[in-house]
């Protein structure tokens, strides 16, 4: 992990987040237009008399379709890695667009029928996972130098052995020789006392869940505000351990966002996808029952 990089990241975004915030701009303004137009072309299909239900029905059908081959491509072992990244983005554009044609197939209005609610609730459920999930990629995105590869023993091992190293450097921060004509400031005991008062539990707790869920920095940044307001007033051996101190705080922090962030990927998943194929069933079961109790006019 790139530690003294995520440091000096802390607080700032520069020109790579507005270029993210710019690219995500045009990417919302996009699918607003097509969900307009979209909109716009089932109004003019149903003041032609006719049943504006089919051709958003069919629209949604083929974007879910596009969905299921979505998670059918991701199964398979023949993708590149950039090939499957593509293929996420475009996932999840289609899945922007898949809520402006639900909308208008519902008729901006709840269900009658226990069949309808359960189509209803699946693709409120599918759509709130599926907007969670790019939410979690986001945030890996945004936390960048972060390998969420690392497994959950290989973070707890990494851990303890953070915990153990800050617990070394506290002790070797001893009072000066004595001997002195002044006594000596009283270094190891600030150190002492900041690590009793906020490092002890910091690096043996699990680490600000709440806040990596929330995507905030703000515990980090409190923490590292107390490591630097005493830097300024130790000498310089002091001052890098506190450096050290610092520098394994961030590690340690990045740690915990991998271990949140990976045990809500697991869960994520076992939401998203058995939800998005028991939707696709009561999809098709859906367009059985209305083209068995209808002419089919179009």
């Amino acid at each position: 992990m790139r530690t003294q990089s995520s440091i000096s990241s802390i607080g700032g975004g520069g020109a790579g987040a507005a270029r993210y915030v710019a690219s995500r701009t045009v990417l919302s303004l996009l699918i607003a237009a097509i969900s307009g137009g979209l909109l716009w072309l089932v109004w003019i299909y149903g003041s032609g008399l006719r049943d504006p239900r089919y051709l958003d029905g069919w629209v949604m059908a083929a974007g879910m379709g596009l969905q299921l081959c979505f998670h059918i491509a991701i199964k398979t072992a023949w993708l590149s890695p950039r090939s499957i990244g593509a293929l996420k983005k475009f996932h999840i554009f289609n899945g922007y667009l898949l809520i402006a044609a639900f909308v208008s197939h519902s008729d901006f209005s709840l269900p009658d029928t226990g069949f309808e609610w359960a189509l209803w609730a699946g693709f409120v459920l599918v759509t709130l996972s599926g907007i969670f999930g790019t939410y979690l990629a986001w945030s890996l995105q945004a936390k960048r130098g972060i390998d969420a590869r690392v497994g959950d023993d290989r973070i707890a091992a990494r851990r303890a052995e953070l915990a153990q190293s800050v617990e070394a450097i506290v002790a070797k921060t001893e009072p000066a020789a004595a001997g002195a004509t002044l006594p000596a400031p009283p270094y190891h005991a600030w150190i002492k006392d900041l690590y009793n008062s906020h490092l002890r539990d910091f690096f043996h707790g699990r680490g600000n869940v709440i806040a990596h869920v929330a995507g905030s920095q703000r515990p980090l940044k409190r923490l590292i505000g107390e490591i630097e307001s005493l830097s300024r007033y130790v000498d310089k051996q002091n001052l890098e351990m506190l450096e050290a101190i610092k520098a394994l705080a961030v590690e340690k922090d990045q740690l915990d966002f991998v271990r949140v962030h990976n045990g809500l990927t697991k869960g994520w998943l076992y939401v998203h996808v058995p939800v998005t194929y028991a939707l696709i069933v009561l999809a098709v079961l859906h367009i059985l029952v209305v083209y068995a109790f209808s002419s089919g006019d179009w």
